[in-house]
């Protein structure tokens, strides 16, 4: 088993370390890193290209962090300590990108679809919303605090829906990663 889940957490990094974004807007001729706040993922994708290879880098961030937790839970059958790691693998990939030399973005695709690939809709419906209720009702300016309530609520409903002790430390590891990478924005910078 110990094997099966190194295989595993080495596929999710790599995944997670694809920078689908820098290679969409490249080839457009331009560098998704040079827009916003500098970070290679789907939003600045969408400002560097528009729609389409936002919504492209969107959908391939998503699917970076669904498809090997899903192989791992769906097809492997892995469960318990042994899927921690592996849902925190394509994060941490995204995050600390090999391909990218460390500098990554901050996640959140791919935190819905790691969420996605363990819970189906339903971890990935809660985080959506929460998020949706600091944006729309609360009205935040700053959606760094949307992120927080998010990654917050993603953590109790993992907690109280699962009540799993392995999947309570990745959602909670995922909140503390996720809300880390927004750490400049939380701060006013």
């Amino acid at each position: 088993m110990m094997l099966r889940c190194l295989l595993l957490v080495i596929v999710g990094y790599l995944a997670g370390s694809l920078p689908f974004s820098v290679w969409l807007t490249r080839m457009g001729d331009r560098d998704v890193r040079a827009v916003g706040d500098g970070n290679p993922g789907a939003v600045n994708a969408f400002k560097a290209a528009g729609a389409a290879v936002g919504i492209a880098a969107l959908l391939l961030d998503f699917l970076k962090g669904a498809l090997p937790v899903a192989a791992a839970y769906w097809l492997v059958g892995l469960r318990g300590w042994w899927l921690t790691p592996v849902i925190l693998a394509p994060v941490i990939g995204h995050m600390f990108p090999l391909f990218l030399r460390f500098r990554g973005g901050k996640a959140l695709a791919v935190t819905f679809g790691v969420w996605t690939g363990v819970t189906l809709w339903e971890a990935p419906c809660v985080l959506g919303a929460a998020l949706l209720l600091g944006k729309l009702v609360l009205r935040w300016e700053q959606d760094a605090y949307s992120v927080l309530l998010g990654m917050n609520v993603l953590v109790l409903y993992v907690v109280a829906r699962y009540r799993s002790l392995p999947l309570s430390l990745a959602a909670l590891l995922c909140a503390v990663l996720v809300s880390w990478r927004h750490r400049r924005e939380l701060a006013g910078q």
